[in-house]
C-alpha cells in the first residue's frame, strides 16, 4: 500500500528533445509558431463550421470535429513541451502524464474513427448521390459522432485505467517529450505485458476496422468514378474526395512508415519522430489540406473577408 500511494504521488522528469541550450530557443520559436498556427486553423476551421448554415452538412460537421480533436491533440502536449524548453524542472505529476496520455489516445483514437466516417461519407455522396440525404441523415450523423467520441473514450479510459496497475520504484525519467505509454512502461516495477497486449488487442481491431472501411469506400468511389461518362463529372468527384485522401494518406502512411524504418535507427530517435510527427504535424497540416483545397470552405472565407473589408 505504501508503495502503491507514493506510485501516485511521485513526479516524472521529461528527458525532451535536447539539453543544448544553442537549440533551444530555436526548437521553443518552431514548436510556438507551429502551435499558434495549429490552434488558430483547427478553432477557426471548427467556428467557421459552426457559422455559416451552408457547411451545415455531414462532410463538414464531421470535418469540423476532426479538427476539434487536432486542437485537442496540440493543447495536450505543446504547452507542456515549450515550457520545459526554458525550464529546469522539467518534473510532471503522474496524474499529468495520465492527462496527457488520455487526452492524446483520445485524439487519436477519434481521428482514425472521423476518417472511415468521412471516408464512408464520400462513398455515399459519390456512389449513391441522389440517396445521399437519406442515407447520410441529420440524426444517423448525429449518431456517428457520438459513436466516434463515446468509442475514443472507452478506448482512452481503458488504458488510463490500466496504467494504474502499475508502480513506479525505479528511474523517474521519461525518455520522450511528453508522457506516452510505452516510455513509462519501461520505468515500471510490474510487468505492463497486460498493458501492452491490450493496447495491441484494441489498437489492432480500431486500425483493422477504420482503414479497412477506407479501403473499402474508395474502391467503390474509384470504381464508379471511371465509370462516369464525362470528363466534368470525374473531375468534380474526384476533387470531393481529394483532401480527405490526402489527409487519409498522411495519417495511415506514417503508420506504415514506423514498421519499415530501417532498424538502425536509435529507438529514442525512431519514437521521438513518430510521436512529433503524430501531435504536431498532423494537426498543423489538417487545416491546410481541407482549407486550401476546398472550395466551398474558400468562397466562405472569400465572403466573409469581402463583408469585414466593406464594414470597415
Amino acid at each position: 500500500m505504501i508503495e502503491y500511494n507514493h506510485s501516485l504521488t511521485m513526479n516524472f522528469f521529461l528527458i525532451g528533445f535536447t539539453d543544448s541550450p544553442d537549440l533551444k530557443p530555436l526548437l521553443f520559436v518552431v514548436f510556438f509558431i507551429i502551435y499558434m498556427i495549429t490552434m488558430v486553423g483547427n478553432l477557426g476551421l471548427v467556428v467557421l463550421i459552426y457559422m455559416e448554415h451552408r457547411l451545415h452538412t455531414p462532410m463538414y460537421i464531421f470535418l469540423g470535429n476532426l479538427a476539434l480533436m487536432d486542437s485537442c491533440c496540440s493543447c495536450a502536449i505543446i504547452p507542456k513541451t515549450l515550457e520545459n524548453f526554458f525550464s529546469e524542472d522539467r518534473t510532471i505529476s503522474l496524474y499529468g502524464c495520465m492527462a496527457q496520455f488520455y487526452f492524446l489516445c483520445l485524439a487519436e483514437t477519434a481521428d482514425c474513427f472521423l476518417l472511415a466516417v468521412m471516408a464512408y461519407d464520400r462513398y455515399v455522396a459519390i456512389c449513391s448521390p441522389l440517396q445521399y440525404h437519406t442515407k447520410m441523415s441529420k440524426k444517423l450523423c448525429i449518431q456517428m459522432t457520438i459513436g466516434v467520441y463515446v468509442a475514443a473514450n472507452l478506448n482512452s479510459m481503458i488504458h488510463v485505467g490500466l496504467l494504474f496497475r502499475l508502480t513506479f520504484c525505479g528511474s523517474h525519467q521519461i525518455n520522450h517529450f511528453f508522457c506516452d505509454v510505452f516510455p513509462l512502461y519501461k520505468l515500471s516495477c510490474v510487468d505492463p505485458y497486460i498493458n501492452a497486449l491490450m493496447i495491441l488487442i484494441f489498437g489492432g481491431i480500431i486500425q483493422i476496422f477504420t482503414i479497412t472501411t477506407v479501403l473499402i469506400s474508395y474502391v467503390f468511389i474509384l470504381f464508379t468514378i471511371f465509370r462516369m461518362k464525362s470528363k466534368e463529372g470525374r473531375g468534380k468527384a474526384l476533387s470531393t474526395c481529394a483532401s480527405h485522401f490526402l489527409s487519409v494518406s498522411i495519417f495511415y502512411g506514417s503508420l506504415i512508415f514506423v514498421y519499415i524504418q530501417p532498424s538502425s535507427v536509435k529507438e529514442k530517435e525512431k519514437d521521438i519522430f513518430v510521436a512529433v510527427f503524430y501531435t504536431v504535424v498532423i494537426p498543423f497540416l489538417n487545416p491546410f489540406i481541407y482549407s486550401l483545397r476546398n472550395k466551398e470552405v474558400i468562397n466562405v472565407l472569400k465572403r466573409i473577408m469581402k463583408n469585414k473589408s466593406q464594414t470597415f
